[in-house]
Protein backbone atom coordinates (compact mmCIF):
# COMPACT_ATOMS: atom_id res chain seq x y z
CA UNK A 1 0.00 0.00 0.00
CA UNK A 2 1.17 3.20 -0.67
CA UNK A 3 2.10 5.51 1.95
CA UNK A 4 2.27 9.57 1.36
CA UNK A 5 4.19 11.83 3.32
CA UNK A 6 3.78 15.59 4.44
CA UNK A 7 6.83 17.51 5.62
CA UNK A 8 7.42 21.58 6.00
CA UNK A 9 4.95 22.13 7.97
CA UNK A 10 5.72 24.55 11.56
CA UNK A 11 5.27 27.90 13.11
CA UNK A 12 5.44 31.36 11.55
CA UNK A 13 4.09 34.38 11.87
CA UNK A 14 1.76 36.34 9.70
CA UNK A 15 3.61 37.43 6.21
CA UNK A 16 5.72 34.22 6.38
CA UNK A 17 6.54 31.40 4.07
CA UNK A 18 6.56 27.75 4.40
CA UNK A 19 6.95 24.93 1.66
CA UNK A 20 5.38 21.48 2.37
CA UNK A 21 6.76 18.57 0.36
CA UNK A 22 4.69 15.64 -0.72
CA UNK A 23 6.91 11.89 -1.09
CA UNK A 24 5.27 8.28 -1.48
CA UNK A 25 7.10 4.92 0.12
CA UNK A 26 6.60 4.01 -4.02
CA UNK A 27 6.94 6.55 -6.54
CA UNK A 28 4.24 9.96 -6.72
CA UNK A 29 5.09 10.69 -10.18
CA UNK A 30 2.57 7.59 -10.89
CA UNK A 31 -0.70 9.39 -9.75
CA UNK A 32 -1.86 11.34 -12.17
CA UNK A 33 -3.17 14.14 -9.43
CA UNK A 34 -1.80 15.32 -6.73
CA UNK A 35 -3.74 17.87 -4.26
CA UNK A 36 -2.81 19.63 -1.03
CA UNK A 37 -6.31 19.81 1.02
CA UNK A 38 -6.52 21.27 5.08
CA UNK A 39 -8.81 21.44 7.68
CA UNK A 40 -8.32 23.67 10.40
CA UNK A 41 -10.28 22.94 14.22
CA UNK A 42 -13.90 22.59 14.01
CA UNK A 43 -13.73 22.97 10.02
CA UNK A 44 -14.45 20.77 7.46
CA UNK A 45 -11.80 19.60 5.30
CA UNK A 46 -11.14 21.86 2.17
CA UNK A 47 -9.12 21.83 -1.12
CA UNK A 48 -5.97 24.25 -1.23
CA UNK A 49 -4.54 23.66 -4.37
CA UNK A 50 -3.76 20.43 -6.56
CA UNK A 51 -1.75 19.62 -9.62
CA UNK A 52 -2.01 17.48 -12.52
CA UNK A 53 0.51 14.88 -14.13
CA UNK A 54 -0.18 16.80 -17.05
CA UNK A 55 0.82 20.51 -15.04
CA UNK A 56 -2.90 21.58 -14.85
CA UNK A 57 -3.04 23.59 -11.67
CA UNK A 58 -6.02 24.27 -9.69
CA UNK A 59 -6.70 26.89 -6.24
CA UNK A 60 -8.83 27.67 -3.71
CA UNK A 61 -9.30 31.08 -4.43
CA UNK A 62 -8.53 31.88 -0.38
CA UNK A 63 -5.16 30.96 -1.54
CA UNK A 64 -5.09 31.99 -5.46
CA UNK A 65 -1.55 34.15 -5.90
CA UNK A 66 -0.22 33.15 -2.16
CA UNK A 67 0.18 29.48 -2.86
CA UNK A 68 1.59 27.87 -5.46
CA UNK A 69 1.76 23.91 -6.07
CA UNK A 70 4.81 22.27 -8.70
CA UNK A 71 6.04 19.33 -9.03
CA UNK A 72 9.83 17.93 -9.48
CA UNK A 73 9.68 14.72 -11.40
CA UNK A 74 13.32 14.02 -11.08
CA UNK A 75 13.05 13.88 -7.48
CA UNK A 76 9.70 12.62 -7.26
CA UNK A 77 8.36 15.44 -4.94
CA UNK A 78 5.45 17.26 -4.95
CA UNK A 79 5.67 21.32 -3.40
CA UNK A 80 3.10 23.09 -1.91
CA UNK A 81 5.11 27.17 -1.72
CA UNK A 82 2.88 28.88 1.01
CA UNK A 83 3.71 32.84 0.99
CA UNK A 84 2.12 35.74 3.05
CA UNK A 85 0.82 33.46 5.43
CA UNK A 86 -2.16 34.53 7.39
CA UNK A 87 -3.50 33.17 10.61
CA UNK A 88 -6.36 31.83 8.78
CA UNK A 89 -4.24 29.44 6.85
CA UNK A 90 -3.61 27.63 10.02
CA UNK A 91 -4.77 24.03 9.24
CA UNK A 92 -3.16 20.54 9.60
CA UNK A 93 -2.66 20.01 5.51
CA UNK A 94 -2.80 16.63 4.09
CA UNK A 95 -1.75 15.62 0.79
CA UNK A 96 -3.69 13.06 -1.64
CA UNK A 97 -2.63 11.09 -4.27
CA UNK A 98 -5.15 9.97 -7.12
CA UNK A 99 -4.99 8.46 -10.47
CA UNK A 100 -7.35 10.73 -11.44
CA UNK A 101 -6.34 13.62 -13.25
CA UNK A 102 -9.29 15.66 -12.45
CA UNK A 103 -9.12 15.07 -8.92
CA UNK A 104 -7.61 18.63 -9.00
CA UNK A 105 -10.77 19.89 -8.86
CA UNK A 106 -12.44 17.46 -6.29
CA UNK A 107 -13.62 19.32 -3.09
CA UNK A 108 -13.87 15.51 -1.55
CA UNK A 109 -11.98 13.30 -3.06
CA UNK A 110 -12.54 10.16 -1.23
CA UNK A 111 -10.26 7.33 0.00
CA UNK A 112 -9.63 5.86 -3.53
CA UNK A 113 -6.08 7.07 -4.06
CA UNK A 114 -3.34 7.48 -0.61
CA UNK A 115 -3.35 10.14 1.85
CA UNK A 116 -1.08 11.47 4.08
CA UNK A 117 -0.75 12.20 7.57
CA UNK A 118 -0.71 15.78 7.70
CA UNK A 119 1.38 18.35 9.21
CA UNK A 120 0.75 21.07 11.06
CA UNK A 121 0.49 24.63 10.29
CA UNK A 122 0.14 27.51 12.30
CA UNK A 123 0.52 31.44 11.32
CA UNK A 124 0.57 34.03 14.45
CA UNK A 125 -0.81 37.20 14.31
Amino acid sequence: QVQLMESGGGLVQAGGSLRLSCTASTSINSFNAVVWYRQAPGKQRELVAGISSGGDTNYAEAVKGRFTVSRDSAIDTVYLQMNSLKPEDTAVYYCHADPDPFTIYALDPGNFGPWGQGTQVTVSS
